[in-house]
């Protein structure tokens, strides 16, 4: 797994401005007072303010730093999210990077290609899941990635590395899905990144879907939803 290109195209897209270089140490500590890890900092769109690519997402920080913003930012005037296409991008790449590690349920006749975030304990996750033969019919490639709900010390944390180190991935990953026990296994994995990913991306359930553009859908969608919601604007 590589992770240069997701930080390149992060640094890229969160390009620091002389401003934004300055105040990085001041930044990075109030945040980390928080509980945030600042990854990247730069100057915002948006008069006096400072956008802050953390390990749980986007936010936004006076430039006094007294006053940390999250959520999104709209822009009236031209009716955009002044941060989505900057965390479509961080997204694309991120996703890319792990690549080599999902478990991949493929379409014959592939047509898009989308990431699940996926929790194996989740409700809606397995209610996906169990649509996959829809998804894959309608032309949808799933790729999962790893989210365990209870974090890197929980039960579904160990479960889904079994999974991921079954010499059967799928079939580990759908007899989890349908409630079936799962054989322990180890080895070498990145099921913790995986999860740091998804909160750097600031998703905290489960399914989180994320399409070729970009774009991020939480929660479960059903195939024909899904294929209308990749034929817009799908790159």
């Amino acid at each position: 797994m590589k992770k240069f290109s997701y930080l390149a195209v992060m640094a890229a897209c969160l390009s620091t401005g002389l401003a934004a270089q300055a105040v990085l140490p001041e930044v990075s500590q109030a945040f980390s007072e928080v509980g945030l890890n600042v990854k990247a900092v730069a100057d915002s769109s948006v008069p006096g303010m400072l956008q802050v690519q953390t390990d749980k997402g986007l936010f936004f920080i006076s430039e006094n730093k007294q006053y940390l913003f999250e959520g999104n930012i709209y822009d009236l005037k031209n009716k955009k999210l002044v941060n989505e296409d900057i965390l479509k991008d961080i997204r694309k790449a991120g996703v890319k990077d792990f690549d080599d590690s999902v478990i991949e349920f493929k379409a014959a006749n592939e047509k898009y290609v989308i990431h699940v975030f996926t929790d194996t304990s989740c409700g809606y996750c397995r209610k996906l899941h169990n649509e996959m033969a829809d998804l894959n019919k309608a032309g949808i490639t799933v790729r999962y990635l790893a989210f365990p709900r209870g974090g890197i010390q929980s039960a579904t944390y160990d479960e889904l590395q079994s999974i991921w180190c079954s010499k059967d991935a799928k079939q580990a990953l759908t007899d989890a899905k349908n409630g079936k026990a799962v054989k322990q296994a180890s080895c070498k994995n990145n099921v913790a990144q995986q999860y740091e990913l998804g909160q750097s991306f600031g998703i905290n359930g489960t399914p989180a879907l994320v399409l070729p553009d970009g774009r991020l859908i939480p929660g479960y969608q059903p195939a024909a939803a899904l294929v209308a919601a990749l034929s817009q604007n799908a790159s």
